[in-house]
């Protein structure tokens, strides 16, 4: 059997014969197997840090589905620690920082992140992927953007307003802007450290940017993508990275200043319009997750609807956020079995 290279092809623009497809969130609570997983291993951290736990998870949609690409199984906070902000993950609550980032003094006193020493788990995980994917599906990395790990950073959990980081940059925007620069100093080298140890994409959540006006959005979100973007690209310029911001509709246009080779889209906006905004660049998305609860010719009808708006070339099939925990499985299964089924022949 040959190689897969569907997704690397999808995102370099070039012919395909059919769109290529994996799913936002693909390891996790809606599988059977992954909530057995987690009955024995309680925490997400060691679900997340411990190699052979995290390489598992990672490959159980693989073995189940086999979709275009497989995504390692961490959180964008992974690296907070390595860089002195610890954290946790409580269940049924999301992430929590016991010590935010509120003054220059805590920002001054964080430690330079190396990948290597402070995450040696990553190496592994990826190792293990790659050995059992070999060539029959794309490996994706991910990490979170400076704007979006600020925001757990300084609010200390999630947020509903945002009210805690939007008065420092309002107030206090230099404290801000040193904070945002030295996180994208470290999440570049974390991108770089992802792919020399196997991930052949590397997507960047800026997750709630989508809360920023347009303004600040160019202010406080975009300039520390680009960051990254320009740190990785002089290392690893064949490296193709996605862009997703979750609410992105009223940034749409000016996501791709980032320089990202693609832009991951949410469900609130027609793909046909979002490419005909975009211009040249390759998209992914945008099928709503709750479509995969309604029944299966629903769901086949709007995956046909948005592959048909996407066109045939530069569209990696997805949906526009993170497949949610009570999704029922079969329905998951239908979704993958349903694109890889289409012909552009």
């Amino acid at each position: 059997m040959g190689g897969n290279d569907r997704l690397l092809r999808a995102a370099r623009g070039q012919e395909l014969d059919r769109p290529p497809v994996w799913m936002m969130r693909q390891a996790g609570r809606y599988m059977k197997a992954y909530r057995d997983l987690r009955q024995k291993y309680p925490t997400f951290r060691e679900r997340s840090e411990i190699p052979e736990l995290a390489a598992e998870i990672s490959l159980q949609p693989f073995r189940a589905f086999h979709p275009d690409g497989v995504i390692m199984f961490s959180d964008i906070l992974t690296p907070l620690p390595g860089l002195g902000i610890d954290f946790d993950i409580i269940e049924s609550r999301g992430p929590i920082i016991a010590d935010p980032i509120r003054s220059q003094a805590q920002i001054d006193a964080l430690t330079e992140l190396d990948p290597d020493t402070a995450m040696p788990f990553i190496k592994k995980i990826l190792a293990a992927i790659k050995h059992e994917v070999a060539d029959q599906a794309t490996i994706l990395g991910f990490v979170g953007a400076p704007w979006t790990l600020a925001a757990y950073a300084i609010e200390g959990k999630s947020s509903k307003d945002y009210t805690i980081i939007k008065s420092m940059a309002y107030s206090e925007p230099q404290i801000l802007h040193s904070f945002l620069k030295k996180l994208a100093v470290a999440i570049a080298d974390y991108v770089r450290h992802q792919i020399d140890c196997g991930a052949q994409i590397v997507q960047i959540f800026d997750s709630w940017a989508g809360q920023l006006s347009p303004t600040d959005y160019e202010t406080f979100a975009l300039p520390y993508e680009k960051m990254i973007v320009d740190l990785v690209k002089t290392t690893h310029p064949d490296t193709p990275l996605i862009l997703y911001i979750n609410g992105s509709a009223g940034i749409l246009e000016r996501m791709p200043k980032s320089g990202v080779d693609i832009i991951s889209l949410d469900w609130t906006v027609d793909i046909a319009e979002a490419r005909a905004k975009l211009g040249n660049i390759a998209v992914q998305g945008n099928l709503d997750p709750c479509v995969l609860f309604g029944s299966q010719t629903y769901i086949r009808d709007r995956i046909f609807d948005v592959v048909n708006k996407a066109g045939q070339m530069g569209h990696i099939m997805n949906l526009g956020h993170g497949i949610l925990s009570t999704t029922p499985e079969e329905n998951a299964q239908f979704f993958f079995e349903t694109v890889k089924s289409m012909s552009f022949s």
